[in-house]
């Protein structure tokens, strides 16, 4: 038996049956819902190892879960689904999932990709929501930011603006791409929001550090360059 707990997203009951059937005698801890809405209030109250969640979902489609939770979490995420469109995978990884598997799949490898992907979860170093950078320590879960032991004065899209350049650090971001993953403005928004909380961010952080700092890039956008 393993101590790792899994949330199965999927609205087919069938599915969800057979899942059971073939994790739980792998040795696995289940939690099972049937829509989107019901799969992000879930990961409010649990801490999951891995989620297997299918695309095709009421209330809240799989694509927006798996947006929704990768603004926090860096959890394993597997898509599942109906669909073999090669630009359909394409969007899933773009959007933070880890793997992708067609139905019908065999169980087998189902448990074989599970596997591989909390192996490849144990060699990150990060806790859950913790980053750390130098003498700056950010937790996303109680929206936190201390510098050198003391608690830094952020607004809730501050402390998210940063917690996501530092998560994807040396990866320059547009305005328009920071507005959809940190504001997740599905529309143009104004990009002088971008702006005005990159230079808080500065002026509460200090710009002068030796070993990271962010970047503008002109006409480009803006990276956490650490060094």
């Amino acid at each position: 038996m393993n101590d790792k707990t899994i949330l199965v997203v999927d609205d087919d009951k069938n599915i969800c049956q057979l899942l059971e059937l073939y994790l739980s005698n792998a040795g696995f801890s289940l939690f099972f819902c049937h829509d989107g809405s019901s799969a992000l209030n879930l990961l409010k109250e649990h801490k999951f190892d891995l989620i297997l969640l299918d695309v095709m979902l009421p209330i809240i489609n799989g694509w927006e879960v798996c947006k929704i939770v990768r603004r926090t979490s860096s959890i394993p995420i597997i898509m599942l689904t109906a669909r073999d469109m090669l630009d359909d995978k394409i969007q899933g990884f773009n959007i933070g999932a880890d793997d992708y598997i067609v139905k019908p799949f065999e169980p087998k490898e189902v448990i074989a990709r599970i596997k591989a992907r909390l192996k490849d979860n144990k060699t990150e170093s990060q806790t859950e929501g913790i980053l750390k950078l130098e003498e700056i320590v950010i937790d996303i879960n109680k929206y936190e930011v201390w510098q050198e032991n003391k608690l830094i004065d952020l607004k809730p899209k501050e402390v998210q603006l940063f917690y996501f350049l530092l998560k994807n650090k040396n990866i320059v971001f547009s305005r328009e791409q920071l507005l959809d993953k940190v504001w997740n403005y599905d529309i143009m928004g104004d990009t002088r929001t971008v702006d005005v909380h990159i230079k808080r961010l500065r002026e509460k952080l200090g710009d002068q550090n030796p070993s990271w700092s962010i970047k503008t890039l002109r006409g480009v956008g803006y990276k956490l360059e650490v060094r």
